[in-house]
């Protein structure tokens, strides 16, 4: 009879700890997926392709492969509040490096981004690419006139 007890008791408790409703405690910042590129124009889908190669060659050191940076160091770039309400100063740091204080999403950074010493086309794609992944939706493509105008 005993054994039968252990045995039940055992069971009750695989049972009730083998939940499939589990709760996330964790008050962490759901991204959303990449945007997909085959909803874009020919031209912007050429600029996304070679800002990707500009991204990962020289800004996912410190703003990660799924752009969502480093809390307190560096900004997130995936869902980023900054990079939608201040689109010209974001192609401005990307053109001319930055530093002082900048909040995004709640969080405030102080950290120094040098500048990378891309053309105005380079900065063009990577913000392009920028604009249109981990669920950024910015607006219309960017061309290197533009950033030409903008970066002065």
């Amino acid at each position: 009879m005993k054994k039968i007890v252990k045995l039940v008791v055992l069971l009750l408790i695989v049972v009730s700890c083998n939940s499939n409703e589990k709760e996330d405690k964790t008050n962490k910042v759901k991204y959303p997926k990449k945007t997909s590129i085959k909803q874009v124009s020919p031209e912007l889908k050429a600029s996304i392709i070679e800002g990707k190669l500009v991204y990962e060659n020289l800004c996912i050191t410190c703003h990660m492969a799924d752009g969502k940076g480093v809390t307190k160091a560096f900004p997130p770039l995936a869902n980023s509040d900054y990079l939608k309400k201040k689109q010209t100063a974001s192609i401005k740091a990307v053109k001319n490096g930055m530093s002082g204080e900048i909040t995004v999403n709640g969080i405030t950074y102080n950290s120094v981004m040098a500048p990378l010493g891309l053309s105005d086309e380079e900065v063009a794609d990577v913000v392009n690419y920028i604009n249109n992944s981990w669920g950024n939706n910015y607006g219309k493509m960017l061309t290197a006139e533009q950033v030409g105008k903008i970066a002065k």
